[in-house]
């Protein structure tokens, strides 16, 4: 069924010039369509997060900027391999610039984990470079945005000082290249999912996100799924993406999982619907905690395959069949 949730269908500013949330401003849409701008400092979040995959690969990418603190990663997982990665602090984030608003500026970090994201016709590029324990690793990938291809952003309003603006893309065709020392991986067939962030945050948090993207039941499927972070605030991240059209879930998803055992298989549903029916079964666990003092992050991310079935808000049912994707659960005080 259509969510309850209201749809916003014009641009709005996410914040007044006090630097608290617009009322007007909390809700969800199929295009990002809000200013964010947020006046103050220190307690800010802003950052970008890219991961493509492809049937032998993954390479991630994150570009953050929280005010006190910055950071840019990257990760690179050959499946049942290889595995490197590389991340660098910046304090009061020297060397990090990222824009106020989806497409209303390049970002990039400077340092030795180096990164440039900007839009360009009918899409965004990403490069990066850096050195890690394998060789350099560089990378120059495009992910697409077809015409008309819709995306999920909504507003997240625990209050008027603390709230969280997401736009969440899935399912948009990747090509390019990945270079690790002397090898050249063919990332040309390759799907990209984006987290794009803007907001104020309370010091401790945690949540769930899973998502993936591909081909499935002769769709174009792409899968959006958060959870924890949203309860109680009336509005969710949850959205399916088929063939680039958009079905808001306002449904809060659960999450069947052990956090001790996070290698078993997740099962993910609508409790009150039959809308999503998922299990998640992780072939490979990327576990990441990082301590900076004031900030602390417990990260634990599983790559693996879909398998259910989900129900578009117009009632057409989806087989999902071995979908490449990931789902985490992570723990942030910062």
């Amino acid at each position: 069924m259509p969510t309850h949730e209201p749809e916003i269908t014009a641009p709005v500013d996410l914040c007044g010039p006090d630097g608290r949330l617009a009322p007007e401003a909390v809700g969800w849409s199929r295009t990002p369509l809000h200013r964010c701008r947020i006046p103050g400092w220190g307690r800010r979040k802003k950052w970008e997060y890219w991961c493509f995959t492809t049937p032998t690969h993954l390479v991630a990418v994150t570009v953050a900027d929280i005010d006190y603190l910055g950071l840019a990663s990257v990760y690179l997982l050959e499946y049942g391999g290889m595995e490197v990665s590389r991340t660098a602090l910046r304090p009061l984030a020297h060397g990090v610039r990222l824009p106020h608003s989806l497409g209303s500026g390049p970002g990039a970090a400077l340092g030795p984990v180096r990164a440039l994201i900007q839009e360009v016709d009918g899409g965004t590029r990403l490069r990066f470079s850096c050195d890690t324990s394998e060789g350099r690793l560089s990378a120059d990938l495009t992910a697409d945005l077809p015409q008309g291809h819709e995306t999920m952003s909504v507003v997240i309003p625990w209050s008027a000082d603390r709230f969280q603006y997401t736009s969440k893309h899935t399912a948009r065709p990747t090509r390019g290249t990945v270079r690790l020392g002397g090898r050249t991986l063919d990332f040309t067939d390759a799907w990209g999912v984006l987290d794009h962030g803007r907001g104020r945050w309370p010091y401790d948090t945690r949540w769930n996100w899973g998502a993936a993207s591909g081909r499935t039941d002769g769709r174009t499927v792409g899968l959006q799924f958060g959870g924890q972070w949203t309860e109680g605030t009336g509005l969710t991240e949850n959205a399916l993406c088929m063939d680039g059209r958009l079905s808001k879930i306002g449904e809060e998803l659960e999450w069947v999982y052990d956090p001790h055992s996070p290698d078993e298989p997740w099962w993910v549903r609508t409790p009150g619907s039959d809308q999503v029916d998922l299990v998640f079964t992780p072939f490979h666990e990327r576990a990441d905690r990082t301590d900076a003092g004031v900030v602390v992050s417990d990260t634990h991310q599983l790559f693996g395959h879909y398998t259910g079935t989900v129900r578009t808000d117009k009632g057409e049912s989806v087989g999902v069949d071995g979908l490449l994707g990931f789902a985490e659960h992570v723990h942030m005080r910062w």
